[in-house]
């Protein structure tokens, strides 16, 4: 079974091959979402960006991000979408459209810079 490490939580599960991230974070008792989302988010649907999570180590062991997930965060998520793109951070992914394979660490609450030099430069 894969082993997922929740870096910011100090938690470490074992799911099976294929699970959701977001599924299996909620049921280790993981908060993947922040402030009102909390309350007001998709039911894992992907359309409203708010369980965003950043993927420090593999990155590999995780499907690729599919048509869906790369739209739902430009549209819904454009500070997302310009980090990816500015900071080349592409381990940023929509914890309910992440299916793990493998072993890997993920950091819930990832910081965005959105005013440093890196997204003007």
């Amino acid at each position: 079974m894969p082993e997922v490490k929740f870096v910011n939580e100090k938690v470490t599960v074992d799911v099976p091959a294929g699970s959701n991230l977001r599924k299996e974070a909620r049921k280790a008792g993981v908060q993947v979402y922040w402030g009102p989302h909390k309350i007001f988010h998709c039911p894992g649907l992907g359309m409203c960006g708010s369980c965003n999570v950043e993927v420090t180590k593999g990155e590999e062991n995780l499907k690729k991000p599919g048509l869906w997930e790369r739209l739902s965060i430009m549209l819904f998520r454009p500070d997302l979408f310009l980090a990816r793109e500015t900071e080349k951070k592409n381990s940023l992914r929509l914890s309910c459209q992440t299916k793990v394979t493998g072993n890997c660490e993920i950091k819930t609450h990832p910081d965005v810079n959105m005013n440093g030099e890196k997204f003007w430069g």
